[in-house]
């Protein structure tokens, strides 16, 4: 079994290796790999976004829930966050860990691709990391989603750089340039780009006035 195994790709290895120890903790791992919040510095991200109890977040992409439950610590129980994914597998996980950990404050959503499926109630910030490359026709999303924000709400972008090999390679990351054009053609305003990410770019937009 051995000899076989060290025979096959190291991909097709993988692959047995996920089917076999359960989809939802190998997808956590390909959004999270090792030593994250190093380069993600978490704590700064929702500093700057000056968060504050009682809020409505919706975490778009959430995947495992990285941001997810930081972000339920910050609104506290009075406030809300959505977790919206279309990976059925990774808001199954996060509804079980919010149940598991009594976490009344988090609510998954299984979206559709082009639509994050918000309460019609709307929330004050949407807030998407790592995802932003992964959106299809991303003009059109953020266009829509606009109905899903209060009168002052926000969306916050955090998108990778393109800085390391991995991303790349496989393609995953986006222009900040590409991203505000985009984002202003959605019609949003930018009103801030922080800088201290050492991989990713940062962006805040509100609703642009016409």
């Amino acid at each position: 079994m051995h000899r076989l195994t060290s025979m096959l790709p190291a991909t097709t290895v993988l692959i047995v290796m996920w089917c076999t120890a359960g989809c939802a903790s190998w997808k956590r791992f390909a959004y999270e790999g090792f030593g994250r919040d190093a380069w993600q510095k978490p704590d700064e991200v929702i500093a700057a976004l000056a968060i504050h109890p009682g809020e409505q977040i919706a975490d778009i992409g959430s995947g495992g829930g990285y941001f997810t439950f930081r972000f339920a610590q910050v609104v506290g129980s009075s406030g809300k966050v959505y977790a919206v994914d279309i990976d059925q597998d990774m808001t199954d996980y996060v509804a079980a860990r919010a149940r598991d950990e009594g976490l009344a404050n988090v609510d998954v959503i299984l979206a559709r691709v082009g639509d994050p499926l918000l309460p019609a109630a709307g929330v004050d910030l949407i807030f998407t990391s790592n995802t932003y490359h992964h959106i299809e026709n991303r003009v059109a999303y953020f266009a829509n989603a606009r109905k899903y924000l209060h009168r002052d709400g926000r969306v916050a972008v955090v998108e990778l750089a393109g800085k390391s090999w991995f991303s790349k390679w496989f393609g995953h990351y986006t222009p900040s340039e590409t991203i505000r054009r985009e984002m202003e053609a959605a019609g949003y305003h930018l009103e801030h780009e922080f800088s201290f990410l050492p991989r990713q770019h940062f962006l805040v937009f509100s609703v642009a006035v016409r």
